[in-house]
Protein backbone atom coordinates (compact mmCIF):
# COMPACT_ATOMS: atom_id res chain seq x y z
CA UNK A 1 0.00 0.00 0.00
CA UNK A 2 2.94 2.66 0.85
CA UNK A 3 3.90 2.05 -2.67
CA UNK A 4 0.90 2.43 -4.64
CA UNK A 5 0.50 5.92 -2.28
CA UNK A 6 3.87 7.08 -3.82
CA UNK A 7 2.77 5.79 -7.11
CA UNK A 8 0.02 8.07 -6.92
CA UNK A 9 0.85 10.73 -5.42
CA UNK A 10 3.63 10.95 -8.16
CA UNK A 11 1.76 11.04 -11.09
CA UNK A 12 -0.49 13.50 -9.78
CA UNK A 13 2.32 15.90 -9.18
CA UNK A 14 3.44 16.55 -12.76
CA UNK A 15 0.30 17.85 -13.55
CA UNK A 16 -0.63 19.98 -11.28
CA UNK A 17 3.00 21.63 -11.21
CA UNK A 18 2.61 22.20 -15.04
CA UNK A 19 -1.03 23.55 -14.42
CA UNK A 20 -0.23 26.04 -11.83
CA UNK A 21 3.47 27.11 -13.91
CA UNK A 22 1.02 28.11 -17.04
CA UNK A 23 -1.19 29.65 -14.83
CA UNK A 24 1.24 32.14 -12.88
CA UNK A 25 3.10 32.80 -16.43
CA UNK A 26 -0.42 33.86 -17.99
CA UNK A 27 -0.79 36.31 -14.50
CA UNK A 28 2.39 37.99 -16.22
CA UNK A 29 1.15 38.08 -19.50
CA UNK A 30 -1.24 40.15 -18.70
CA UNK A 31 1.85 43.19 -17.79
CA UNK A 32 3.24 42.92 -21.46
CA UNK A 33 -0.34 42.41 -23.29
CA UNK A 34 -0.67 45.83 -24.26
CA UNK A 35 3.15 46.88 -24.17
CA UNK A 36 2.83 46.59 -28.15
CA UNK A 37 0.02 49.47 -28.82
CA UNK A 38 0.79 51.38 -25.40
CA UNK A 39 1.96 54.01 -28.00
CA UNK A 40 -1.24 53.81 -30.27
CA UNK A 41 -3.74 54.09 -27.48
CA UNK A 42 -4.55 57.52 -27.71
CA UNK A 43 -5.62 57.43 -31.22
CA UNK A 44 -7.43 54.12 -30.87
CA UNK A 45 -9.45 54.89 -28.30
CA UNK A 46 -9.44 58.73 -29.13
CA UNK A 47 -8.37 59.48 -25.36
CA UNK A 48 -5.42 61.51 -24.33
CA UNK A 49 -2.13 60.01 -23.12
CA UNK A 50 -2.20 60.74 -19.85
CA UNK A 51 -5.53 59.31 -20.01
CA UNK A 52 -4.51 56.02 -21.45
CA UNK A 53 -1.47 55.66 -19.19
CA UNK A 54 -4.05 54.35 -16.87
CA UNK A 55 -4.21 51.15 -18.94
CA UNK A 56 -1.27 49.88 -17.22
CA UNK A 57 -1.68 51.60 -13.85
CA UNK A 58 -5.23 50.12 -13.11
CA UNK A 59 -3.60 46.86 -13.51
CA UNK A 60 -0.65 47.32 -10.97
CA UNK A 61 -3.37 48.61 -8.81
CA UNK A 62 -5.62 45.75 -9.07
CA UNK A 63 -2.73 43.41 -8.39
CA UNK A 64 -0.93 44.65 -5.83
CA UNK A 65 -4.47 44.81 -3.85
CA UNK A 66 -5.51 41.69 -4.86
CA UNK A 67 -2.68 39.65 -3.78
CA UNK A 68 -2.09 39.47 -0.49
CA UNK A 69 -6.41 39.52 -0.21
CA UNK A 70 -6.94 36.61 -2.42
CA UNK A 71 -4.19 34.88 -0.30
CA UNK A 72 -6.40 34.93 2.66
CA UNK A 73 -9.36 34.17 1.05
CA UNK A 74 -7.51 30.88 -0.25
CA UNK A 75 -6.31 29.93 3.47
CA UNK A 76 -9.88 30.26 4.52
CA UNK A 77 -12.29 29.16 1.70
CA UNK A 78 -10.07 27.06 -0.31
CA UNK A 79 -7.55 28.00 -2.51
CA UNK A 80 -8.52 26.39 -5.69
CA UNK A 81 -11.95 27.46 -5.22
CA UNK A 82 -10.12 31.57 -5.56
CA UNK A 83 -8.07 30.52 -8.11
CA UNK A 84 -11.22 29.53 -9.88
CA UNK A 85 -12.89 33.01 -9.72
CA UNK A 86 -9.74 34.57 -10.27
CA UNK A 87 -9.49 32.76 -13.52
CA UNK A 88 -13.52 33.65 -14.52
CA UNK A 89 -12.69 37.36 -13.63
CA UNK A 90 -9.48 37.26 -16.12
CA UNK A 91 -11.71 35.85 -18.94
CA UNK A 92 -14.24 38.45 -18.33
CA UNK A 93 -11.96 41.21 -17.98
CA UNK A 94 -10.66 40.04 -21.49
CA UNK A 95 -13.79 40.01 -22.95
CA UNK A 96 -14.59 43.46 -21.54
CA UNK A 97 -11.35 44.65 -23.35
CA UNK A 98 -11.67 42.95 -26.54
CA UNK A 99 -15.50 44.29 -26.85
CA UNK A 100 -14.43 47.95 -25.49
CA UNK A 101 -14.71 50.77 -27.91
CA UNK A 102 -13.54 53.42 -25.26
CA UNK A 103 -11.14 53.60 -22.48
CA UNK A 104 -13.99 53.10 -19.81
CA UNK A 105 -14.78 49.68 -20.83
CA UNK A 106 -11.09 48.95 -21.37
CA UNK A 107 -10.36 50.05 -17.73
CA UNK A 108 -12.65 47.56 -16.54
CA UNK A 109 -11.07 45.14 -18.21
CA UNK A 110 -7.87 45.51 -17.35
CA UNK A 111 -8.25 45.87 -13.56
CA UNK A 112 -9.84 42.41 -13.55
CA UNK A 113 -7.02 41.17 -15.38
CA UNK A 114 -4.77 42.88 -12.48
CA UNK A 115 -6.63 40.51 -10.02
CA UNK A 116 -5.07 37.49 -12.00
CA UNK A 117 -1.63 38.09 -9.98
CA UNK A 118 -3.08 36.42 -7.07
CA UNK A 119 -3.06 33.02 -8.53
CA UNK A 120 0.76 32.69 -7.77
CA UNK A 121 1.00 32.61 -3.96
CA UNK A 122 -2.29 30.60 -3.98
CA UNK A 123 -0.61 27.95 -6.40
CA UNK A 124 2.36 27.69 -4.14
CA UNK A 125 0.42 27.27 -0.88
CA UNK A 126 -1.69 24.63 -3.07
CA UNK A 127 1.78 22.89 -3.94
CA UNK A 128 2.56 22.84 0.29
CA UNK A 129 -0.48 21.09 0.75
CA UNK A 130 -0.34 18.16 -1.87
CA UNK A 131 3.08 17.52 -2.89
CA UNK A 132 5.37 15.32 -0.86
CA UNK A 133 7.98 17.34 0.84
CA UNK A 134 11.33 16.28 -1.01
CA UNK A 135 8.97 18.06 -4.46
CA UNK A 136 7.95 21.16 -2.72
CA UNK A 137 11.32 22.86 -3.28
CA UNK A 138 11.15 22.36 -7.23
CA UNK A 139 7.96 22.62 -7.74
CA UNK A 140 7.74 26.08 -6.10
CA UNK A 141 11.08 27.14 -7.89
CA UNK A 142 9.17 26.26 -11.38
CA UNK A 143 5.89 28.51 -10.37
CA UNK A 144 7.82 31.36 -9.15
CA UNK A 145 10.27 31.53 -12.40
CA UNK A 146 7.26 31.35 -14.22
CA UNK A 147 6.16 35.21 -13.23
CA UNK A 148 9.32 36.05 -15.09
CA UNK A 149 8.49 33.21 -17.76
CA UNK A 150 5.22 34.82 -18.75
CA UNK A 151 6.65 38.38 -18.94
CA UNK A 152 9.62 37.35 -21.22
CA UNK A 153 7.70 35.05 -23.98
CA UNK A 154 4.44 37.43 -23.74
CA UNK A 155 6.22 40.19 -25.19
CA UNK A 156 7.21 38.61 -28.41
CA UNK A 157 3.85 37.00 -28.71
CA UNK A 158 2.29 39.98 -28.03
CA UNK A 159 3.75 42.14 -30.58
CA UNK A 160 3.26 39.09 -33.22
CA UNK A 161 -0.51 39.29 -32.54
CA UNK A 162 -0.46 43.01 -32.19
CA UNK A 163 1.38 43.28 -36.01
CA UNK A 164 -0.71 40.69 -37.90
CA UNK A 165 -4.38 41.02 -36.40
CA UNK A 166 -6.71 43.78 -34.67
CA UNK A 167 -5.63 45.15 -31.63
CA UNK A 168 -8.55 43.38 -30.52
CA UNK A 169 -7.36 40.01 -30.90
CA UNK A 170 -4.82 40.15 -28.08
CA UNK A 171 -7.72 40.53 -25.05
CA UNK A 172 -9.49 37.23 -27.63
CA UNK A 173 -6.69 35.32 -27.39
CA UNK A 174 -5.91 36.28 -23.32
CA UNK A 175 -10.01 34.74 -22.70
CA UNK A 176 -9.62 31.62 -25.03
CA UNK A 177 -6.49 30.69 -22.93
CA UNK A 178 -7.89 31.97 -19.63
CA UNK A 179 -10.60 29.65 -20.10
CA UNK A 180 -8.36 26.94 -21.24
CA UNK A 181 -6.88 27.16 -18.15
CA UNK A 182 -10.01 27.37 -16.08
CA UNK A 183 -10.64 23.99 -17.31
CA UNK A 184 -7.64 22.34 -16.29
CA UNK A 185 -7.85 24.10 -12.83
CA UNK A 186 -11.02 22.57 -12.47
CA UNK A 187 -9.93 18.83 -13.51
CA UNK A 188 -6.54 18.65 -12.00
CA UNK A 189 -6.01 20.83 -8.99
CA UNK A 190 -7.25 18.82 -5.96
CA UNK A 191 -9.67 20.13 -3.57
CA UNK A 192 -8.18 21.51 -0.24
CA UNK A 193 -8.37 19.52 2.93
CA UNK A 194 -6.24 22.57 4.74
CA UNK A 195 -8.02 25.42 5.82
CA UNK A 196 -7.76 28.62 8.21
CA UNK A 197 -9.93 29.07 10.85
CA UNK A 198 -11.58 32.55 12.31
CA UNK A 199 -13.26 34.93 9.98
CA UNK A 200 -12.61 37.15 6.70
CA UNK A 201 -12.03 40.82 8.06
CA UNK A 202 -13.97 43.09 5.27
CA UNK A 203 -12.70 46.57 6.85
CA UNK A 204 -9.07 45.59 6.85
CA UNK A 205 -9.35 43.96 2.84
CA UNK A 206 -10.95 47.93 2.54
CA UNK A 207 -8.48 49.66 4.07
CA UNK A 208 -5.29 48.00 2.71
CA UNK A 209 -6.74 48.07 -0.45
CA UNK A 210 -7.56 52.00 -0.34
CA UNK A 211 -3.74 52.44 1.33
CA UNK A 212 -1.81 50.53 -0.98
CA UNK A 213 -3.93 51.96 -4.05
CA UNK A 214 -2.87 55.42 -2.87
CA UNK A 215 0.52 54.51 -3.17
CA UNK A 216 0.75 52.70 -6.25
CA UNK A 217 -0.92 55.56 -8.35
CA UNK A 218 1.53 57.87 -6.68
CA UNK A 219 4.35 55.56 -8.04
CA UNK A 220 2.83 55.07 -11.05
CA UNK A 221 2.04 58.70 -11.88
CA UNK A 222 4.89 60.26 -9.95
CA UNK A 223 6.87 60.85 -13.66
CA UNK A 224 3.81 62.52 -15.30
CA UNK A 225 2.40 64.37 -12.62
CA UNK A 226 5.86 65.36 -11.21
CA UNK A 227 6.81 63.65 -7.56
CA UNK A 228 6.50 67.02 -6.00
CA UNK A 229 2.81 68.02 -7.70
CA UNK A 230 -0.01 67.94 -5.37
CA UNK A 231 -1.68 65.20 -6.54
CA UNK A 232 1.03 63.42 -6.25
CA UNK A 233 1.83 63.68 -2.75
CA UNK A 234 -1.93 63.50 -1.74
CA UNK A 235 -1.81 60.22 -3.32
CA UNK A 236 1.67 59.22 -1.67
CA UNK A 237 1.33 60.61 1.61
CA UNK A 238 -2.36 59.49 2.40
CA UNK A 239 -1.72 56.09 1.29
CA UNK A 240 0.98 55.71 3.81
CA UNK A 241 -0.90 57.53 6.36
CA UNK A 242 -4.03 54.85 5.87
CA UNK A 243 -1.40 52.00 5.52
CA UNK A 244 -0.68 53.38 9.45
CA UNK A 245 -3.33 53.78 10.67
CA UNK A 246 -4.97 50.15 9.30
CA UNK A 247 -1.70 48.95 10.68
CA UNK A 248 -2.67 49.97 14.07
CA UNK A 249 -6.27 48.20 13.38
CA UNK A 250 -5.19 44.80 12.15
CA UNK A 251 -3.21 44.40 15.28
CA UNK A 252 -6.23 44.62 17.61
CA UNK A 253 -7.88 41.74 15.66
CA UNK A 254 -7.66 38.48 16.06
CA UNK A 255 -8.49 37.42 12.42
CA UNK A 256 -6.46 40.07 10.20
CA UNK A 257 -6.82 40.05 6.42
CA UNK A 258 -2.77 40.44 7.03
CA UNK A 259 -1.45 39.21 10.23
CA UNK A 260 1.21 41.86 10.60
CA UNK A 261 2.62 39.55 13.89
CA UNK A 262 3.19 36.83 11.15
CA UNK A 263 5.15 39.60 8.69
CA UNK A 264 7.14 40.86 11.84
CA UNK A 265 8.96 37.33 12.66
CA UNK A 266 12.56 37.68 11.76
CA UNK A 267 12.57 35.56 8.79
CA UNK A 268 9.88 36.83 7.18
CA UNK A 269 10.18 40.81 7.58
CA UNK A 270 13.60 40.08 6.09
CA UNK A 271 12.63 38.36 3.54
CA UNK A 272 9.91 40.53 2.42
CA UNK A 273 12.82 43.62 2.91
CA UNK A 274 14.84 41.66 0.78
CA UNK A 275 12.19 41.01 -1.85
CA UNK A 276 11.35 44.76 -2.55
CA UNK A 277 15.53 45.52 -3.27
CA UNK A 278 15.67 42.32 -5.31
CA UNK A 279 11.87 43.28 -7.46
CA UNK A 280 13.72 46.46 -7.83
CA UNK A 281 17.02 44.73 -8.75
CA UNK A 282 14.93 42.22 -11.60
CA UNK A 283 12.30 45.26 -13.39
CA UNK A 284 15.31 48.11 -13.31
CA UNK A 285 16.74 45.49 -16.17
CA UNK A 286 13.06 45.25 -17.61
CA UNK A 287 13.31 49.29 -18.26
CA UNK A 288 16.98 49.79 -18.98
CA UNK A 289 17.72 47.11 -21.98
CA UNK A 290 14.66 47.24 -23.84
CA UNK A 291 15.09 51.39 -23.83
CA UNK A 292 18.63 50.76 -25.14
CA UNK A 293 17.45 48.20 -27.66
CA UNK A 294 15.01 50.36 -29.18
CA UNK A 295 16.40 53.58 -29.12
CA UNK A 296 17.38 54.84 -32.66
CA UNK A 297 21.19 54.11 -33.23
CA UNK A 298 21.59 58.09 -34.25
CA UNK A 299 21.43 58.39 -30.42
CA UNK A 300 24.74 56.42 -30.09
CA UNK A 301 23.18 54.41 -27.18
CA UNK A 302 20.67 52.81 -29.09
CA UNK A 303 20.49 50.14 -30.93
CA UNK A 304 17.14 50.59 -33.51
CA UNK A 305 15.46 47.63 -33.28
CA UNK A 306 11.96 46.58 -33.88
CA UNK A 307 9.59 45.53 -30.64
CA UNK A 308 8.84 42.27 -31.84
CA UNK A 309 12.73 41.97 -32.09
CA UNK A 310 13.62 43.57 -28.77
CA UNK A 311 11.11 40.48 -27.42
CA UNK A 312 12.63 37.80 -29.12
CA UNK A 313 15.91 38.62 -27.63
CA UNK A 314 14.93 39.41 -24.31
CA UNK A 315 12.66 36.68 -24.21
CA UNK A 316 15.97 33.85 -23.39
CA UNK A 317 16.23 35.39 -19.85
CA UNK A 318 12.81 33.87 -19.04
CA UNK A 319 13.68 30.52 -20.20
CA UNK A 320 16.71 30.57 -17.82
CA UNK A 321 14.66 31.59 -15.38
CA UNK A 322 13.06 28.38 -15.80
CA UNK A 323 16.12 26.32 -16.48
CA UNK A 324 17.25 27.69 -12.90
CA UNK A 325 14.40 25.88 -11.31
CA UNK A 326 15.97 22.64 -10.44
CA UNK A 327 19.35 24.54 -9.49
CA UNK A 328 17.62 26.83 -7.08
CA UNK A 329 15.56 23.12 -5.48
CA UNK A 330 18.88 21.99 -5.09
CA UNK A 331 20.25 24.63 -3.31
CA UNK A 332 17.25 25.34 -1.43
CA UNK A 333 18.31 22.00 -0.29
CA UNK A 334 21.92 21.55 0.48
CA UNK A 335 22.73 25.12 1.46
CA UNK A 336 19.27 26.75 2.78
CA UNK A 337 17.41 29.45 1.61
CA UNK A 338 19.12 32.01 2.92
CA UNK A 339 22.36 31.19 1.23
CA UNK A 340 20.36 30.92 -1.87
CA UNK A 341 19.03 34.36 -1.81
CA UNK A 342 22.34 35.73 -1.42
CA UNK A 343 23.69 33.52 -4.46
CA UNK A 344 20.76 35.19 -6.40
CA UNK A 345 22.06 38.79 -5.48
CA UNK A 346 25.64 37.59 -6.71
CA UNK A 347 24.60 36.72 -9.80
CA UNK A 348 22.66 39.82 -10.58
CA UNK A 349 25.52 41.97 -9.39
CA UNK A 350 27.55 40.20 -12.00
CA UNK A 351 25.00 41.41 -14.52
CA UNK A 352 24.77 45.03 -13.73
CA UNK A 353 28.70 44.89 -13.57
CA UNK A 354 28.89 44.26 -17.03
CA UNK A 355 26.08 46.27 -17.97
CA UNK A 356 28.18 48.71 -16.33
CA UNK A 357 31.48 48.30 -18.51
CA UNK A 358 29.68 48.29 -21.43
CA UNK A 359 25.81 47.82 -22.37
CA UNK A 360 26.61 49.03 -26.38
CA UNK A 361 26.27 45.81 -28.07
CA UNK A 362 23.67 43.24 -28.78
CA UNK A 363 25.79 40.35 -26.70
CA UNK A 364 26.52 42.51 -23.75
CA UNK A 365 22.60 42.97 -23.25
CA UNK A 366 22.30 38.91 -24.29
CA UNK A 367 24.91 38.06 -21.12
CA UNK A 368 23.41 40.49 -18.79
CA UNK A 369 19.96 40.06 -19.09
CA UNK A 370 20.50 36.10 -18.79
CA UNK A 371 22.41 37.15 -15.66
CA UNK A 372 19.47 38.80 -14.11
CA UNK A 373 17.21 35.93 -15.28
CA UNK A 374 19.44 33.32 -13.97
CA UNK A 375 19.64 35.61 -10.65
CA UNK A 376 15.80 36.33 -10.20
CA UNK A 377 15.45 32.58 -11.21
CA UNK A 378 17.14 31.38 -7.89
CA UNK A 379 16.16 34.49 -5.80
CA UNK A 380 12.50 34.16 -6.29
CA UNK A 381 12.12 30.55 -5.89
CA UNK A 382 13.86 31.00 -2.30
CA UNK A 383 11.67 33.21 -1.07
CA UNK A 384 8.67 31.44 -0.77
CA UNK A 385 10.44 28.28 0.67
CA UNK A 386 11.82 31.05 3.71
CA UNK A 387 8.41 31.87 4.25
CA UNK A 388 6.95 28.74 4.28
CA UNK A 389 9.79 27.69 6.51
CA UNK A 390 8.29 30.10 8.93
CA UNK A 391 4.63 30.23 8.72
CA UNK A 392 1.94 27.42 9.54
CA UNK A 393 0.75 25.50 6.32
CA UNK A 394 -3.23 27.64 7.17
CA UNK A 395 -1.20 31.14 7.00
CA UNK A 396 0.63 29.83 3.89
CA UNK A 397 -1.03 31.85 1.34
CA UNK A 398 -1.77 35.19 2.96
CA UNK A 399 1.96 35.01 3.71
CA UNK A 400 3.24 34.58 0.35
CA UNK A 401 1.02 37.23 -1.37
CA UNK A 402 2.05 39.44 1.37
CA UNK A 403 5.79 38.34 -0.19
CA UNK A 404 5.18 38.85 -3.81
CA UNK A 405 3.03 42.43 -2.47
CA UNK A 406 6.72 43.32 -1.74
CA UNK A 407 8.21 42.27 -4.92
CA UNK A 408 5.25 44.11 -6.66
CA UNK A 409 6.00 47.21 -4.77
CA UNK A 410 10.24 46.46 -5.48
CA UNK A 411 9.17 46.33 -9.60
CA UNK A 412 6.96 49.79 -9.43
CA UNK A 413 9.80 51.77 -7.57
CA UNK A 414 12.16 50.35 -10.10
CA UNK A 415 9.63 51.46 -13.16
CA UNK A 416 9.39 55.03 -11.65
CA UNK A 417 12.69 55.55 -10.39
CA UNK A 418 14.21 54.35 -13.68
CA UNK A 419 11.85 56.42 -15.72
CA UNK A 420 13.11 59.72 -13.69
CA UNK A 421 16.40 58.96 -14.46
CA UNK A 422 16.30 58.73 -18.23
CA UNK A 423 13.85 61.47 -18.26
CA UNK A 424 16.35 63.65 -16.36
CA UNK A 425 18.97 62.65 -18.31
CA UNK A 426 16.96 63.54 -21.46
CA UNK A 427 16.27 66.97 -20.55
CA UNK A 428 17.61 69.24 -23.60
CA UNK A 429 18.07 66.41 -25.91
CA UNK A 430 15.47 63.93 -27.69
CA UNK A 431 17.63 60.23 -25.98
CA UNK A 432 18.42 59.57 -22.73
CA UNK A 433 22.33 59.82 -22.39
CA UNK A 434 24.45 57.25 -22.13
CA UNK A 435 25.12 58.85 -18.52
CA UNK A 436 21.90 58.09 -17.27
CA UNK A 437 21.75 54.86 -18.10
CA UNK A 438 24.82 54.03 -16.33
CA UNK A 439 23.36 55.80 -12.94
CA UNK A 440 20.52 53.50 -13.56
CA UNK A 441 22.61 50.41 -13.72
CA UNK A 442 24.48 51.85 -10.08
CA UNK A 443 21.28 52.36 -8.72
CA UNK A 444 20.20 48.78 -10.09
CA UNK A 445 23.25 47.38 -8.48
CA UNK A 446 22.68 48.82 -5.29
CA UNK A 447 19.82 47.54 -4.42
CA UNK A 448 20.78 44.20 -5.82
CA UNK A 449 23.70 44.46 -3.25
CA UNK A 450 21.47 45.68 -1.04
CA UNK A 451 19.53 42.57 -1.03
CA UNK A 452 22.71 40.23 -0.31
CA UNK A 453 23.14 41.91 2.98
CA UNK A 454 19.38 41.80 3.84
CA UNK A 455 19.28 38.48 3.26
CA UNK A 456 22.52 37.88 5.54
CA UNK A 457 20.52 38.89 8.48
CA UNK A 458 17.12 36.27 7.86
CA UNK A 459 17.29 33.47 10.67
CA UNK A 460 18.15 30.08 9.64
CA UNK A 461 14.39 28.62 9.06
CA UNK A 462 12.93 25.41 10.14
CA UNK A 463 12.02 22.74 7.86
CA UNK A 464 8.88 22.61 5.50
CA UNK A 465 6.10 20.32 6.56
CA UNK A 466 4.08 19.66 3.89
CA UNK A 467 0.37 18.11 3.97
CA UNK A 468 0.39 14.88 1.93
CA UNK A 469 -2.45 13.42 1.28
CA UNK A 470 -2.94 9.55 1.70
CA UNK A 471 -5.06 8.24 -0.79
CA UNK A 472 -3.79 4.36 -0.58
CA UNK A 473 -6.92 4.09 1.81
CA UNK A 474 -9.34 4.57 -0.69
CA UNK A 475 -7.72 2.40 -3.03
CA UNK A 476 -7.26 -0.11 -0.70
CA UNK A 477 -11.39 0.21 0.32
CA UNK A 478 -11.96 -0.22 -3.81
CA UNK A 479 -9.66 -3.30 -4.21
CA UNK A 480 -11.30 -5.18 -1.46
CA UNK A 481 -14.93 -4.06 -2.93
Amino acid sequence: MRKARSVTVDQRSWPLIAVLAITGACASFMFTLVVPIQAQLPELLNSSRQATAWVVTITLLTSAVATPISGRLGDLFGKRKVIILLLIALIVGNILAAASTGLTMLLVGRALQGLMTGVIPLGIAVLRDQLPAKRIGGAVALISGSFGFGSALGLPISAFIAETMNWNALFWTAAVLGLALLVLVARIVPKDTVFATGGFDYVGAVGLSIGLSGIIVAIAQGNAWGWTSPGTLAFGCGGIAVLLAWGAFELRLKDPVVDLRVAARPTVLMTNLASIALGFAFFSSAVLFPQILQLPVSTEVGLGMSLMAIGFILAPAGLVQIAMAPVAARLNRTVGGRATLVTSAVVISFAYVLALLGATELWQILVANALVGAGIGIGYASMPMLIMGAVDSTETGAANGLNSLMRALGTGSAAAVMGAILAASSAGTSAPTAAGFQLGFVIALGATVAAGVLALFIPKPRPVHAVVIDVSAGMADESRR
